[in-house]
């Protein structure tokens, strides 16, 4: 099984012209994207809350949470972002995927756009 990396720009949503480019693997399984903390922190973004995870192994962390901007080709989105600590690995999780309007096709490891769906509101 490959393994997918873009590079995207990511920006703090209060000064978005601020902004810094990183290459990040694509996990499909994350849910959230995860930022070194000291990049967040130099961009001053700064964390609101704090959330459990559990590992694979079964072990549980706690990381801080805050929110940023993401740019990939011509797309923006905002997201939440996880601060990563030393030993985090650095990745694209799929609620900023999907913000941005890809997936990630499992066999041919690329991104590939999201069919965006408005569903109209039916008459009563």
């Amino acid at each position: 099984m490959g393994l997918t990396h873009i590079a995207v720009s990511v920006a703090n949503p209060a000064k978005p012209r601020q902004s810094v480019r990183l290459r990040l693997l694509v996990d499909s399984g994350a849910y959230y994207s995860v930022i070194p903390a000291t990049v967040l922190r130099r961009l001053g973004i700064k964390p609101h809350s704090r959330r459990t995870f559990i590992l694979a192994d079964g072990s549980e962390i706690t990381r801080r949470m805050g929110d940023a901007i993401f740019r990939f080709n011509d797309r923006q989105a905002a997201s939440p972002v996880i601060f990563g600590e030393k030993g985090d690995s650095i990745l694209l999780g799929t609620i900023t995927l999907e913000a941005l309007g890809y997936m990630l096709d499992p066999l041919r490891r690329e991104l590939r756009p999201l069919p965006m769906l408005l569903v109209p509101q039916q008459p009563r």
